[in-house]
Order: C-alpha cells, then structure tokens, then sequence
C-alpha cells in the first residue's frame, strides 16, 4: 500500500517543487549519509543537501539500503548526531506520506487538547485512497483504528465530523450537477442560518460525501452556503480547505509563523506534505495574500540547518 500512495503523491507533483532526482541511487545516497555522519562532528550540509533534493519515494528507500551497506539503523543514527526542529524535520522527510499523517494524527489526539485544525488539515485534504491507507497505518502503528482513537478523543458534532471524513468514502467525481449545487446550498442554509440552532446532521451529510468540485461550485454559487456554513469553526476550516486548498495551506502557514513563537510542528508538516503535491500553488497564494514571499517568511521566522532544509522544500523565492 505505500508504493500505491507514494504513486498518488508522484502523480500530482507537478505543482510540487521536489520532485524525483535523476539518476539517484539508494546505496550511493546512503553512503552520502554515513560519510555525513561518521567521525567527529556531523555534516549538517551534506544531509540537507541529499534529503531536500530527493522524493519522497527515493528517501523512504534509504533505511533499507543504509541499512543493507552498513548494518546500522539510519533513524537511530539520525537522532544521535542531530537534535531540535531540524532532527525533527529530517526525521519526518524519511517517513512514507501514510506514516507521516498517520504519526500526526496520532500526535494530535494524544494527551491534553485536541489539535482539532490538524485533524481536519489532513482528513479533508486527503484522498479516498490516501486516507483509507493512513487507516491501515494507523491501526497497524498503535493497535486501535484511527476511528476508535478519535471516537475517544473528541465529541458531539466534531466527532462525527471526523468520523465521517476518516471513512475515506467522498464522492471524488470532477462533474457537477448546478441544480443539485443549488438544493445543498439551500439545505445548508435551511439548517443553518435560516433556523434557531444548528442542523449538523444535514451539514454533516453534505459537507462530508460530496465530490470536492461539487463543493466547490455551491460555495461560488450566491445561495448564502458560505455563511450557514462558517457559523460553525470546524465546518469554516472544512470549507476552506475545499474551496481553495492552496489558500487553506498559505493561510495555515501564515499563522504558523504569525507573532511570537512558531508553531513548529504545522510548518513542518505542511512544508514536507505539500512539497511534492502543490507548494507553487501554496507560494503563488502566500505572496497574493499576505504581500511576501513564503521563502521570505520562513528565512525571516526560522534559523540554522532547520531553516535550510524549510527553505529546500520550499524551492524558491518568489
């Protein structure tokens, strides 16, 4: 199943700004790997170099052929000689897309709080097929089903929200029906604006099995769907991750770095999950919408080798 979900991630990276490195050879990046890290002192440069310079499919093989030449464990390794945000972030370009949000999801559910953005930056951005394997992940990983785990978590209309989305069910049909666009969009306001309370029901029946593009015209159509819907912020981060995903992702960036502190932990995950999917979408939106360059936001909010490798998969400034 990973092979199918890396093959999902290949096929849209044409909006992606790391893509397959030609000629790359898994013994050879793994020795480029070792060399990095054996003796006194470890080459933060050379790693950066190799990892933000490969895909996915051509990082997760390394383990094994690390492994294979050397008979030692690259992650273990990688964590005796590295440390911080930028141990985090080159642990995380070495997990297949599945274990990564699988590993996120599981991070968010965990412990005091939910992080409620991160559970639907993932379950709504995410494919049928994409989601149906970070099931099978999860469940493999922490011996419950990521259903399970969030019905634990979580409650009331959020929880059947995800529960909804976790099927991996949508309708991912490209045809819209306009008359069909308009009766959702007048059902969502009937249960929404037009009423004392919330029908969540109906919102939820909607807003989680209908294709994308179906989704996407009843928001652009003028029948008071975007308003009926914002009134309640976990359908509000729903719809703007299906009207525009790339504005979503910009606007996530954006408040990840906002003020002081960053949220480290969205940066990296958005920076690694979209680099081989849409990061020039994600960069035209960031500079239309905030007036400089997501380079330009990252070189000025992070430092050292993690701002490095950010700015790798990251691509270029615009």
């Amino acid at each position: 199943m990973v092979k199918v979900y890396c093959q999902i991630y290949s096929q849209r990276g044409f909006r992606g700004t790391i893509q397959d490195f030609p000629g790359a050879d898994p013994l050879k990046d793994a020795e480029v790997l070792r060399k990095a890290m054996k003796g006194f002192g470890t080459d933060e440069q050379a790693i950066i170099n190799l990892l933000g310079s490969r895909s996915n499919r051509q990082r997760v093989p390394l383990l094994v052929s690390f492994k294979t030449a050397y008979g030692k464990d690259l992650i273990k390794d990688l964590k005796s000689e590295l440390s911080g945000n930028f141990e985090k972030l080159v642990l995380a370009t070495l997990k297949t897309p599945a274990q990564y949000d699988a590993y996120e999801l599981k991070e968010a559910i965990k412990g005091a709080g939910t992080d409620e953005a991160c559970l639907i930056e993932i379950l709504a951005s995410r494919s049928n097929a994409e989601i149906r394997e970070i099931n099978q992940v999860f469940k493999a990983e922490n011996k419950k089903s990521l259903e399970e785990s969030i019905s634990g978590d979580t409650s009331g209309h959020f929880r059947r929200l995800l529960v909804s989305l976790a099927q991996g069910n949508r309708d991912e049909s490209e045809n819209v029906d306009i008359s069909l666009a308009k009766q959702d969009a007048q059902a969502l306001y009937q249960a929404g604006e037009n009423k004392l309370g919330t029908d969540e029901s109906k919102f939820n029946a909607i807003l989680c099995a209908r294709s994308k593009a179906h989704l996407r015209a009843g928001t652009s159509r003028p029948f008071g769907w975007n308003n009926s819907i914002l009134s309640i912020n976990s359908n509000s981060l729903l719809v703007k991750c299906i009207k525009n995903t790339p504005a979503y992702f910009a606007e996530r960036l954006y408040k990840a770095m906002k003020g002081a502190g960053t949220k480290d932990r969205t940066l990296m995950r958005i920076m690694v999950t979209r680099s081989e999917v849409d990061m020039l979408d994600i960069r035209q939106e960031y500079l239309k919408n905030y007036g400089k360059s997501l380079y330009t936001a990252i070189s000025g909010d992070t430092s050292g080798d993690y701002k490095k490798l950010l700015l790798k998969l990251c691509g270029a400034s615009d």
